[in-house]
């Protein structure tokens, strides 16, 4: 059971954090009712990430054997079989889309597509250079937009492609972190670092950063004008203070690109991340800045 549990990496969940965005922004995180609902989908998110965690064990179990750190994986080092991963899978799998369907059935048809795109990510999607980083954005993107259904409110387009960049963006630097780290060996590890470029990657990093800057300035401007007629589909969010953000989005991206880049250290660039305190700071800055704005402003 312990193994079981490691193999949906709990440690992870954090992505899905994702789902309670359109609670946050949408003034609703003080309503019980709603909180609940939202943390609920939550939870049931965290269920269906983990068993797409665990088929992708299952299906990498070779590759992961060749991998300094995945090969300690319960599947990869055999403390737990492939078939009882896979059995676990399918049962949790089922057993959640159910309640994900009965709760909200939009909620639902969203966690179903998602468990669709990670399937079809593990079986073919990822070994398809920049088409495998940008599924795993979608899958981000999918996460906001389940946790908007789940409470009925819609937020700006502009949110929602902040969130698919942001997503981008850290995949991106994942897959530059797994080939200065591989070195020689990358497509022993994962297949699709063989199609890669590290100039390549440098060059995407840059674009996709500049446009993440680019999507959230204009979020944080398109919030910040009081007074002005809202979209009747958006949340009610403004602030005078929204734009004063912006360095803390800069400053994120920059220190993550700085993580990315730190060969000598095999640990993923998520794991390091959550551990590097300079990052969490302007994490929690940045959080309590956006929580002081909608709720005292």
């Amino acid at each position: 059971m312990v193994d079981l549990i490691k193999s949906m990496r709990p440690h992870q969940w954090v992505k899905n954090l994702f789902v309670l965005a359109p609670l946050v922004f949408s003034q609703r995180l003080l309503e019980l009712p709603m909180l609940s609902r939202a943390a609920f989908g939550a939870f049931l998110f965290c269920m269906v990430s983990g068993v797409v965690y665990l088929m992708n064990d299952v299906f990498d179990a070779e590759k992961d054997r060749a991998h300094p750190t995945k090969r300690l994986r319960p599947v990869a080092s055999g403390r737990l079989p492939a078939k009882v991963a896979a059995t676990a899978a399918g049962l949790i799998g089922l057993s959640s889309l159910a309640v994900a369907l009965w709760l909200d059935w939009r909620f639902g048809a969203v966690a179903v597509a998602y468990l669709i795109v990670n399937a079809l990510y593990s079986w073919k999607l990822k070994h398809v250079a920049f088409v495998d980083v940008s599924t795993i954005a979608l899958g981000f993107l999918l996460r906001t937009l389940a946790g908007a259904f789940v409470i009925g409110v819609s937020l700006s387009e502009w949110l929602f492609g902040c969130t698919f960049l942001l997503a981008l963006f850290l995949g991106l630097g994942k897959r530059k972190h797994e080939i200065l780290q591989a070195g020689d060996r990358g497509a022993e590890q994962r297949r699709v670092l063989d199609n890669y470029r590290l100039e390549h990657l440098n060059y995407a990093l840059l674009c996709v950063a500049g446009l993440t800057i680019a999507a959230y300035t204009a979020y944080a401007l398109s919030v910040s004008l009081p007074g002005q007629p809202l979209h009747p589909s958006r949340a009610p969010f403004e602030s005078h203070w929204m734009p004063a953000t912006i360095p803390f989005a800069v400053i994120g991206l920059f220190r993550f690109y700085m993580l990315i880049s730190r060969s000598e250290d095999a640990d993923s660039p998520t794991d390091r991340m959550i551990r590097d305190l300079p990052f969490l700071i302007n994490l929690g800055l940045w959080g309590a800045a956006i929580l002081v704005m909608i709720y005292l402003d």
